[in-house]
């Protein structure tokens, strides 16, 4: 599962978010954390929403690969919660 996780420096929430992630046993996570800050089109469609969690997704056979916003979490869910959210996709 490929997974991508807009963030900033400083985000304690994107912080945990992450943390969370890295703690998830039961799937294989391949987790890329992009930092808004470092691009125009990141900062200006994710400033307000940060953390934001994709999932990528690659069309059969074809190279092409889409995103798929997955759905914002409490701060307060637990690992097992998120893992249970991830499973469903």
């Amino acid at each position: 599962m490929r997974l991508i996780l807009y963030s900033k420096p400083g985000c304690h929430l994107c912080e945990g978010l992450q943390e969370k992630l890295q703690q998830i046993q039961t799937l294989k996570i391949d987790l890329e954390v992009r930092d808004i800050t470092t691009s125009e089109d990141w900062f200006q469609k994710y400033e307000y929403e940060i953390p934001v969690l994709s999932l990528v997704e690659t069309s059969g056979t074809s190279e092409e690969a889409s995103e798929v916003r997955l759905p914002r979490l409490s701060p307060r869910c637990t690992v097992a919660q998120l893992e249970k959210m991830l499973q469903k996709y």
